[in-house]
């Protein structure tokens, strides 16, 4: 079992920046955990990728945060991180972490609680 938490959520103008973290349980290299990226869902929206990002470091961004936000991630401490920079009102959502682990040939997927962005005009 792997547990999911997010933090470094909140309100934050237009133009400004926001930095979340996301801390899986399972410890060290041997974790298994491959992929860890950020999701997030507005009010009556389906959730939606916002960014991923490999144990080998390739990324993968929605075409609407290319540019403005970076992930990125510590393999050691199975953190990954989501430094948002250029927010817009847009962005407004709750951010959920996602982890993709293999573990004795199977796949298994992971979700935190979510942390709220608010992005105010």
């Amino acid at each position: 079992q792997v547990q999911v938490v997010e933090s470094g959520g909140g309100l934050v103008q237009a133009g400004g920046s926001l930095r979340l973290s996301c801390a899986a349980s399972a410890s060290g290299y041997s974790s298994g955990i491959s992929s860890m990226g950020w999701y997030r869902q507005a009010p009556g929206k389906q959730r939606e990728l916002v960014a991923t990002i490999t144990n080998r470091g390739s990324t993968n961004y929605a075409d609407s945060v290319k540019g403005r936000f970076t992930i990125s991630r510590d393999n050691a401490k199975n953190t990954a991180f989501l430094q948002m920079n250029s927010l817009k009102p847009e962005d407004t959502g709750i951010y959920y972490c996602n982890v993709q682990r293999r573990w004795f040939g199977k796949d298994y997927e992971y979700w935190g609680q979510g942390t709220q962005v608010t992005v105010s005009s």
